[in-house]
């Protein structure tokens, strides 16, 4: 590591060694020379040729491919620092170890050629990555969901207690969002296509030279290339550039993971304050430097700030897009050499974070019930009133005696710090004609959570397995936390 200059702490500290090589120089320039290799190929294939003898041979073909991975930075460096141009100085350091075929690397391309088709197939591979992560958070959720799907808890609405719902029915409502951002991932990966070869302004008049004005064969051009790269398709019209529509599509996605992300994790942390659950936390972790008894919830804490600044950067392709100028503008190359990246290094080590904190979430039930049981008489009173009215009481008159109690009931807990006496209270009045052991048969908490066990388990079998399970291939990764 480097202690005397700036480095990013999404490398050092967050994102996963899968996720970095893809955003890699390797992964970068070997995908260069795949493309002037298909494009080469292309070209050999629909029978380029001058005065009937053909342009490229298969033994230029093989020495590409011979020299396709073991890239010669050095003279590719070298290179740049003379002419200024980093496509121009990978040509010339690949005809370096390819002499035979130097004259027809790039062939009738232009720099995007390999720039932007190479920005696809990053992304594309970055989005693979994180649909397979965010399978697995999907996963971990449904195991937790599915083994608290009855354990009642206090819900809240305005974070103040509200009618009890089940551990596992407020994780479901995690998972939905989940849900929805993977089938946005899906819609936008299942239709990511390449630039293809179309030339300086996109209108392909580099090819109409090369094939001599041949329609019919330029129209191939495209479909092949996409088919060498594992692609169905290019995209059928554009500038020198893919439209920046896309990376903001993409952008989005990945806000949207992180809004999900976030919007748990800050659930959570209010949790973890109430000490109904807790994220893992290491036998030799440190909670405070000050304070040692300390148990902070950073990593949901970590996921809330990275998430955060993923939501930001969506913005950064949005205006780049907004911003092109005609058919080709350099201002969107220094921003999306930060924002692309960036953004999926951060959303990497977000759902890294979200599968180690779900696969180790602690619960605590005794404390759950505790709460619940402070709460509960308030809850109960509609039960207890027309349990009364059944035993010939004045619906009103109950109701207007039961508002009185639970003020009466409430000023003891709060201006006096007792404990809720709302069931003696009741148990007195003669209005109700029900006894303090009437009244405590029904602070059973499982009769106030509904249908939560039910909507559990159907959520999970009508929506959450057969994605699950149609992306089985993906399941079983663990995740690494650096620090």
């Amino acid at each position: 590591m480097s202690t005397d200059r700036y480095v990013s702490p999404l490398s050092e500290r967050y994102a996963s060694r899968e996720m970095q090589y893809i955003f890699s120089p390797d992964m970068k320039f070997r995908t260069w020379r795949k493309l002037w290799i298909a494009l080469a190929e292309t070209e050999m294939e629909l029978g380029l040729s001058q005065d009937g003898k053909p342009v490229i041979s298969q033994e230029q073909i093989d020495e590409l491919r011979l020299h396709a991975n073991d890239i010669n930075y050095d003279v590719a460096k070298a290179r740049e620092k003379e002419v200024r141009h980093d496509v121009m100085s990978h040509v010339y350091a690949y005809g370096k170890q390819c002499p035979k075929a130097a004259g027809i690397i790039h062939l009738g391309a232009t720099s995007c050629y390999v720039g932007d088709n190479t920005d696809i197939i990053v992304m594309t591979e970055a989005l693979r990555l994180v649909k397979k992560k965010l399978v697995n958070v999907l996963s971990k959720l449904a195991s937790f969901a599915d083994k608290y799907k009855t354990q009642p808890t206090l819900a809240f609405t305005h974070f103040q207690p509200a009618q009890p719902t089940t551990v596992g029915k407020r994780a479901t409502l995690w998972m939905q969002e989940f849900m929805l951002d993977l089938e946005d991932l899906e819609y936008v990966l299942g239709g990511m296509k390449l630039l293809g070869s179309k030339g300086t302004t996109g209108t392909q008049a580099s090819f109409l030279e090369l094939f001599n004005g041949d329609q019919e064969t330029i129209d191939k051009i495209d479909p092949m290339i996409a088919g060498k790269m594992g692609f169905k398709e290019c995209y059928p019209v554009s500038g020198q550039t893919y439209s920046r529509k896309v990376d903001t599509r993409v952008a989005n996605v990945l806000a949207g993971i992180a809004a999900s992300a976030h919007k748990m994790s800050n659930d959570i942390r209010l949790l973890q304050h109430l000490k109904e659950v807790e994220e893992p936390f290491e036998k030799s972790q440190i909670g405070s430097s000050a304070m040692a008894y300390k148990r902070n919830p950073m990593r949901s804490e970590r996921i809330a700030s990275l998430s955060r600044y993923v939501m930001v950067d969506a913005l950064n392709p949005a205006i780049t897009s907004a911003t092109q100028w005609f058919e080709r503008t350099l201002d969107d190359s220094a921003n999306k050499r930060l924002s692309i990246p960036e953004g999926f290094l951060a959303i990497d080590g977000i759902l890294d974070l979200c599968l180690n904190v779900v696969d180790g979430l602690v619960v605590y039930p005794k404390v759950i019930e505790k709460h619940m049981m402070s709460e509960l008489p308030f809850m109960a009173t509609e039960n207890i009133m027309m349990d009364a009215v059944k035993m010939g009481g004045n619906r009103q008159e109950l109701h207007e005696k039961i508002r009185e109690l639970s003020m009466e009931a409430g000023r003891n807990v709060k201006v006096e710090g007792k404990e809720n006496n709302l069931l003696e209270l009741i148990a007195v009045d003669p209005a109700f004609n029900m006894t303090l052991e009437d009244l405590q048969k029904t602070m059973e908490p499982s009769r106030y959570v509904g249908r939560s066990k039910e909507q559990v388990e159907k959520f999970l079998s009508q929506a959450v397995y057969p994605v699950l399970d149609k992306n089985k291939d993906l399941l079983g990764i663990k995740a690494e936390i650096n620090v």
